[in-house]
């Protein structure tokens, strides 16, 4: 049973019909304890960094996730979700986030290297570039093109987690993980063919593995 984290500010509702498209038995809590048996999670997240760690904190959420990681419980964040999973972000002033992965989320400069300008958010399909094909998440996965809508991006010096990047006039980490926690900052539930791959290795895979 994966367990879908609901704190008010994920799309719940396309995360949920892939996983009944590809009959995969979940349910949504609001409250840790309506989700605490679960086998496996998946954290969404649509909207502002600092605004998602104070709903994961009015809902309970932060300790019950870092419990659940080092317990070795499968974790999948998905957006905003896998940017919360980053020690810090700048998004609205210095916010502190799980911690669970190292880097900072900063804003897209806007401004290449070369001095041109371009468009944030970073919206639409972009090619991946697979930096680990090994792991469980990735199997069948191949550098496609996938769903992109965000105006922050991770910046980290762990290449170890990465598993995945995309280019939008700068590396662009898409899929990182360490062990059973993952994440994708594309939205998986809406990338074709790979994205319903990425949610059925996780949830077919690393989580019944």
């Amino acid at each position: 049973m994966i367990g879908i984290i609901d704190y008010g500010m994920g799309n719940l509702f396309s995360v949920s019909k892939a996983l009944e498209r590809m009959d995969i038995p979940y349910k949504i809590g609001d409250r840790p304890d309506k989700i605490d048996n679960c086998t496996g999670y998946i954290l969404p997240g649509v909207g502002a960094f600092p605004d998602a760690m104070k709903a994961l904190e009015e809902h309970g959420f932060i300790d019950f996730i870092k419990q659940k990681v080092s317990e070795g419980v499968p974790m999948y964040g998905i957006c905003l979700g896998m940017q919360l999973l980053f020690e810090e972000s700048e998004e609205g002033g210095l916010t502190k986030g799980l911690g669970l992965f190292p880097g900072k989320i900063e804003r897209f400069p806007g401004i290449s290297p070369g001095g041109q300008t371009y468009k944030v958010p970073h919206m639409g399909w972009n090619q991946l570039k697979l930096h680990q094909s090994d792991h469980l998440l990735m199997e069948n996965v191949g550098e496609e093109y996938v769903y992109f809508v965000h105006s922050y991006v991770v910046e980290t010096d762990e290449n170890a987690i990465l598993y995945a990047t995309a280019d939008y006039h700068q590396q662009v980490p898409a899929i990182v993980g360490k062990g059973n926690l993952v994440a994708s900052q594309f939205h998986p539930e809406k990338s074709g063919r790979a994205g319903v791959q990425l949610l059925e290795n996780f949830c077919k895979r690393i989580v019944k593995q």
